[in-house]
């Protein structure tokens, strides 16, 4: 019983792996269809959120048994308790994609983003990518270190994010109103991305150390 007890307890961690690869092809799928016009892209983002609410409500149905019949303290409870967050974090992300892939297909056969701020929501959307994959790694290795490391790269998403409003302030800013209000949401769909992976990490440090890290959730509601 105690083996398959903490069978299951891996079990749900492989899917929380699972979970963050989905997210990744999601992110770089709606990166893709925004820069380039790429509808197929687009739609295969937006279509592959089913499964990411799939595993989510797998994981937490299986969290919820294990409450209800092995009555988890100390570690395991802690283990169950973090699997629940994680999995509504990682659902955010791949909703947080979508958003971006609809936005691409509202604007198809436009582009949806003048030439100006391409060069920022490239990188945002390459750094949002390697943040899907980091974080992977650290729920699969419960891997502390690379956790913190992931603080820098939200840094850089920060600042990429306000370097977007720089260019929509500027008085050579000539696309209107529309497309202004499109990049302001798409900046923060990539920063509120980055928010929820750096809240997944500080979830694996005190999963791993019982210690919540400082400020841990205060930047993502």
């Amino acid at each position: 019983m105690r083996e398959s007890y903490h069978d299951e307890l891996d079990q749900i961690g492989a899917t929380l792996v699972e979970l963050t690869q989905y997210v990744a092809t999601a992110m770089v799928s709606a990166s893709t269809a925004l820069l380039e016009t790429d509808l197929d892209s687009a739609q295969a983002a937006i279509a592959g959120d089913h499964r990411v609410d799939d595993l989510r409500t797998g994981v937490e149905e299986r969290c919820f048994m294990l409450l209800a019949r092995q009555q988890p303290v100390a570690g395991d409870l802690r283990t169950i308790t973090t699997a629940l967050a994680t999995a509504a974090d990682l659902e955010r992300m791949g909703d947080l994609a979508v958003h971006i892939a609809k936005v691409a297909r509202m604007r198809y056969p436009s582009a949806a983003v003048p030439a100006e701020v391409r060069p920022s929501l490239e990188q945002m959307g390459l750094l949002a990518a390697r943040l899907s994959v980091k974080v992977g790694e650290v729920i699969e290795g419960r891997d502390v270190p690379l956790a913190r490391e992931l603080e820098a790269e939200d840094d850089l998403m920060d600042a990429l994010h306000r370097e977007l409003f720089s260019i929509l302030l500027a008085d050579s800013w000539s696309h209107g109103i529309e497309p202004a209000i499109d990049v302001t949401l798409l900046g923060r769909y990539y920063e509120r991305f980055a928010d929820h992976a750096v809240l997944v990490a500080r979830r694996v440090i005190y999963l791993v150390t019982g210690v919540w890290p400082e400020e841990v959730g205060a930047k993502v509601g």
